[in-house]
């Protein structure tokens, strides 16, 4: 039986606190849609699976039409303000343990306000802080983007992202709207985009948009995969442009970069997401 998860809040949508066990169970549910292995027992969660735990959960009187909450870390800046997903900077000082309780601390660190080229642009920028035995764990900063309704969006990539051959794929995802209702599930993300397909084209897009994370994770996989250790280091990324619909994503390193790095490209072949691993500062 899982355990009961305290949550405190902090001042009014300024700081939030979670605390709950590390379970075995959520990793067994991600490591099925990944169709791999779950973790063994006696060893630690993967780097970046944090993002299945430690969750928060509204009551369904709180969210809004279009599934997220409409108050809480962060809060719409606006009536009727359409988010996106835009990249974040994860460090990993330590692998969360499973059995033993973690603590999470959330807090709105940067709001920028723009003026895009289709009306104004609120950037917010949250930080989760995770502790596990009274010590830092992981810190995760995650940029979101909000825009105006009916407002035109991000536009594809240009010829620079559009490469003329594709390099040798590491990983592979094929992406289907089950896949997507699966890891909307599993973080617990009611954001309708993902799923509903009708709500999606009143937003403005072609399809079922992918999930920014779900890009991020995949890219920690194939460097995780690879050997490389995620812990002691800062794992950055970035959304490019969106994706939508049925496809199969590949991951796979970046040629041209000169630290370990790792991108995404959709079923044409256009890069969607990048990402670089650089050391700590000790």
């Amino acid at each position: 039986m899982t355990p009961n998860a305290a949550n405190a809040h902090l001042g009014e949508a300024q700081t939030s606190r979670r605390t709950e066990l590390i379970i075995p169970e959520p990793a067994e549910a991600l490591a099925g849609m990944l169709d791999i292995d779950p973790p063994a027992s006696g060893e630690k969660l993967p780097a970046l699976w944090h993002w299945i735990y430690l969750l928060e959960r509204p009551r369904q009187r709180d969210l809004g039409s279009d599934g997220h909450p409409t108050h809480g870390i962060p809060a719409p800046p606006g009536p009727g303000r359409l988010r996106m997903f835009a990249g974040g900077r994860v460090s990993m000082h330590s692998q969360l343990r499973f059995g033993e309780p973690a603590t999470r601390t959330t807090r709105i660190v940067r709001t920028v306000e723009k003026e895009g080229r289709s009306g104004p642009l609120t950037f917010v920028t949250v930080r989760s802080d995770i502790e596990q035995g009274g010590r830092p764990a992981i810190a995760d900063e995650q940029d979101i983007v909000y825009r105006a309704p009916g407002s035109t969006l991000p536009a594809r990539p240009d010829t620079a992202e559009t490469p003329t051959s594709v390099p040798e794929v590491g990983l592979a995802l094929d992406v289907d709207s089950t896949l997507l209702f699966r890891f909307s599930a599993l973080t617990y993300n009611a954001h309708r985009i993902h799923y509903d397909s009708a709500y999606a084209a009143r937003e403005g897009y072609p399809g079922l948009v992918v999930h920014g994370p779900l890009q991020a994770l995949m890219m920690g996989e194939l460097i995780r995969r690879s050997g490389v250790p995620l812990i002691r280091h800062e794992f950055a990324y970035r959304l490019v442009a969106p994706t939508f619909g049925e496809q199969r994503l590949t991951v796979a390193p970046n040629p041209e970069a000169t630290c370990v790095s790792a991108q995404v490209r959709d079923g044409e072949g256009r890069i969607t997401a990048t990402s670089t691993l650089r050391p700590l500062a000790s």
